[in-house]
């Protein structure tokens, strides 16, 4: 016989300090019990967790939020108690978690194609997520970033996201590619297209700043646009195009902002035969329009790139061989209960890139 598992633990914590919100745009910083470790899952103590515009959309009670929420899906910690069975993973070890959970029996969880779940939760959305200084996770969603530093190993998400798009893409070697947005994801992507076998990787974008960023992280050619309006957005696309190696568009076009008025600029700026690829998030009530006969004459395909299931150990390789760097990213940092100038600042700060909470 074989003896009863031995569960590890730091100690029994009564209370811990967390985001919770009640409903849509309605948040507190309140006290709730500290969750323990079942059979199975990891506590982790939360060193920090970055604030992206989905929790933007999630405040607004968009993206398939459940409420009540504790939201946050980007986080480092490290290991503080583990549960009965857990043998992966040591006491202190630092650790990301991979937020996004298929159920497994769907027809598209069966037939292996895990992304498009019937089914699916996160941490973050319908699952208690990490702007909290703990949170209980099932061992098979953890991965280990020992080594890294926090400041990095905090951009595994959001590169597995990226990573995603990579691999949703399928970029033929030596293609163009034109990256719309200088944002933290869309900077991710850009050096995953360069070193996934883009031969020239654009990123245009309207803050200069950001496409300073951009430059110091490799990008082949910054191109700074306004922002897109109908009146300004034929003169847009003509400079682009100008600025494209061949001067007749992009194999890959990746709209990374979430804005409609970009996206009715890639197909025009795609080369015959190219990929556009929707990678920001919009509203669910947000339309872009395109001419179907020009997609049509010329064989544009238009793709989605909606999170990630399996591209975490992928993302975080690439940020351990240094392919992908995040030097300059991070610009803002916010201790737990300034959660709500965290939120102001992503939604309407230009000095602000990458925001950080620090429990």
């Amino acid at each position: 016989m074989h003896a009863d598992p031995v569960v590890h633990t730091a100690g029994a914590l009564p209370v811990m300090k967390a985001v919770v919100y009640e409903s849509a745009r309605n948040f507190a910083v309140r006290e709730i019990p500290t969750p323990e470790a079942g059979p199975g899952q990891v506590r982790i103590k939360v060193g920090q967790v970055g604030v992206c515009g989905t929790d933007l959309h999630l405040h607004e009670g968009e993206f398939q939020a459940k409420f009540p929420l504790i939201p946050g899906h980007e986080v480092v910690g490290v290991i503080e108690s583990l549960g009965a069975g857990v043998d992966r993973f040591s006491l202190g070890e630092q650790v990301t978690v991979n937020p996004n959970v298929a159920c497994g029996r769907c027809d598209y969880c069966r037939g292996g194609r895990t992304i498009l779940c019937s089914s699916a939760q996160g941490f973050g959305t319908n699952i208690p997520g990490f702007f909290a200084e703990y949170a209980v996770v099932a061992e098979d969603l953890v991965f280990s970033v020992e080594g890294l530093a926090p400041d990095v190993a905090v951009f595994a998400e959001p590169a597995s996201c990226a990573m995603h798009g990579l691999e949703t893409i399928g970029l033929r070697p030596g293609s163009s590619a034109l990256v719309f947005g200088a944002g933290p994801t869309g900077l991710l992507l850009a050096q995953m297209l360069a070193s996934g076998g883009a031969s020239q990787v654009t990123v245009a974008a309207p803050t200069q700043y950001k496409l300073d960023t951009a430059a110091g992280l490799g990008v082949d050619q910054t191109v700074r646009v306004e922002r897109i309006s109908p009146e300004n957005n034929e003169s847009i696309v003509a400079s682009l195009l100008a600025a494209s190696p061949t001067g007749d568009g992009y194999d890959a076009v990746i709209e990374a902002t979430g804005s409609t008025a970009v996206g009715d600029i890639c197909v025009p700026l795609t080369r015959n035969g190219g990929t556009v690829l929707i990678y920001g998030v919009t509203k669910e009530a947000d339309r872009m329009s395109f001419s179907p006969f020009d997609v049509f004459r010329r064989e544009i395909v238009i793709k989605g790139s909606f999170a990630e299931m399996t591209s975490f150990g992928a993302a975080i390789s690439a940020l351990r061989s240094g392919r992908v760097g995040t030097e300059g990213i991070i610009t803002h940092r916010f201790p737990l209960a300034q959660y709500g100038e965290a939120l102001a600042a992503v939604a309407s700060d230009e000095t602000a890139h990458k925001v950080v909470i620090v429990p």
